[in-house]
């Protein structure tokens, strides 16, 4: 039999408008049965919109309802641990957005909250469930290239003006925390490994103000001393996303690979040229949303903890550090 599983959104977001959702209800027995907004009449449209049969402006009265089970966190990055926290009091389980917050602190107490209750906490780092970043994680892991050496990621953009708002006027966004975050956890992903330090220099003023980051240029020092350089922006118009990873036997080349959309191609290039290897796309977030539904009916586990979530976050704020002072940082994980 299929166990329903109710679902309440925390925020009335684009992001949970554009793919959750639909995320949700493609998994067997997902229903989303109310949406919290701050401001009311945006709820009731949201609600009515998307057919949810309830909406309410009280944390308080969605995590009190037995019909929820797990929740989705989409709100501004300040209030991600205070919802997390009451979410995992009242018994709800969590998929959260990333950042997981703006402090390892807060974010390590939004981790030990879930333990403590027994709830699942999982982070909505959506490109390690592409279908590209799976084929290669799988290629590393197999010896297909040799040994690490180096690796670059190109994740620059125009961020359409719908998208500005807070992430290029509120110092809880920028560049980093947004996207650049997601960077940091598929290299995690794909080298099953975290940086020993960080280097990073900015850009602001092309879209975003008040020294707020719109274009970086980052290394990390991964184990084994391998370098990984990253390219991010806000502002560039027409820039392909991918990744190169170079091995010491040939090279994985990912295209098109750092998008929301089951898109890009992979292929491996070595002394008998370059081959594209087949895939199978799927839809990212329905994966995320399929193993995190079987992780709290106690199968498995989320393509990205909460531990994750910590991780990146912390990664991401030691290139915020090396940044503000031209320093190389060590990283030191919770």
């Amino acid at each position: 039999m299929t166990r329903p599983t109710g679902w309440g959104l925390i925020g009335a977001s684009n992001v949970a408008r554009e793919w959750i959702i639909d995320a949700i209800r493609a998994q067997p027995g997902g229903e989303v049965r109310a949406v919290l907004s701050s401001d009311e009449a945006r709820g009731a449209a949201f609600a009515q919109a998307h057919g949810i049969a309830s909406h309410t402006t009280s944390l308080q009265a969605l995590l009190s309802r037995p019909d929820i089970d797990a929740v989705y966190i989409s709100t501004n990055n300040s209030l991600h641990r205070e919802q997390t926290i009451a979410a995992a009091r009242a018994g709800k389980h969590v998929m959260c957005e990333k950042p997981l917050a703006l402090s390892v602190e807060d974010a390590t107490d939004m981790v030990q909250a879930c333990n403590h209750a027994r709830v699942v906490l999982a982070t909505n780092h959506h490109l390690r469930n592409a279908a590209t970043h799976i084929a290669m994680h799988g290629m590393i892991e197999d010896g297909r290239i040799g040994g690490l050496i180096a690796a670059r990621v190109f994740h620059a953009n125009f961020l359409a003006a719908a998208l500005q708002g807070w992430r290029v006027n509120d110092q809880g966004g920028g560049v980093i925390l947004d996207s650049t975050i997601h960077d940091i956890d598929t290299l995690r992903f794909l080298f099953d490994a975290d940086p020993t330090s960080v280097f990073c220099m900015t850009q602001s003023g092309r879209l975003a103000r008040d020294g707020i980051a719109d274009g970086i240029m980052a290394v990390l020092r991964f184990p084994g001393d391998v370098l990984v350089q990253i390219h991010g922006g806000y502002t560039v118009p027409y820039a392909p996303g991918g990744i190169e990873i170079m091995g010491e036997r040939g090279m994985i080349i990912g295209r098109d690979c750092m998008s929301q959309r089951p898109i890009g191609s992979v292929a491996v290039r070595t002394s008998d040229g370059e081959h594209e290897i087949q895939l199978k796309h799927h839809n990212l977030y329905h994966r995320a949303f399929e193993l995190f539904t079987a992780a709290i009916h106690g199968g498995g586990r989320p393509a990205a903890t909460g531990e994750d979530g910590v991780a990146s976050l912390a990664i991401a704020l030691a290139l915020r550090e090396s940044a503000r002072t031209g320093r190389e940082i060590g990283i030191k994980l919770p």
